[in-house]
């Protein structure tokens, strides 16, 4: 089984389910029980001084992180928080995805993420997308998806309404020219 784990999750224009159209999921997890990824270009309207201080009003938020855009990282459980940052280990529950790339899903992380003591660079995101074995395989072979190789500049230093297009754009090919459904020959 060829894993997608490290990769990129296109979606392609035809695809209009409101979670996923023109989104960017990053696939952090995908082996033969299913995989598991984040949107990272869908907002959610909060902004992680917001976040923070509806979890801890004392928490310490830098004014150049205040603003961070808060995302939606997917229909499954939109209550509970994922955090992509880069490498800096010593969380309750954190998971290397790569040696350049966490995820960290214990509430320990909140108190650094908007100050100098936390990761370099984060990724918050509120829920997560996950697909049942063999149905993201499926999914690609209907089209609905195109596959990247993640980078960490597409992850965390393109501007969230900009992730989708430029996912695109590594691709080399015009998009709106590929045609909707799968051909087999």
């Amino acid at each position: 089984m060829q894993s997608f784990e490290n990769h990129f999750l296109i979606a392609m224009p035809s695809l209009e389910d409101p979670y996923f159209s023109r989104s960017l999921t990053y696939i952090c997890e995908h082996n033969e029980h299913g995989a598991m990824g984040i949107i990272i270009n869908q907002p959610t309207g909060l902004h992680l001084k917001e976040m923070l201080m509806q979890v801890d009003e004392t928490i310490e938020v830098n004014e150049d992180k205040a603003e961070q855009i808060v995302l939606a990282g997917g229909p499954v459980s939109p209550d509970r928080g994922f955090i992509l940052h880069t490498s800096q280990p010593g969380w309750s529950s954190s998971m290397s995805l790569t040696s350049e790339i966490m995820v960290t899903t214990s509430k320990d992380i909140l108190n650094v993420l908007g100050n100098d003591k936390g990761p370099d660079k984060t990724l918050v995101a509120l829920g997560y997308a996950g697909w049942s074995a063999g149905q993201l395989e499926e999914e690609i072979q209907k089209n609905s998806w195109l596959l990247i190789e993640a980078d960490t500049e597409l992850l965390f230093d393109v501007p969230v309404h900009r992730k989708w297009q430029a996912a695109v754009q590594k691709l080399g090919v015009d998009i709106w020219q590929l045609a909707p459904g799968a051909g087999h020959a």
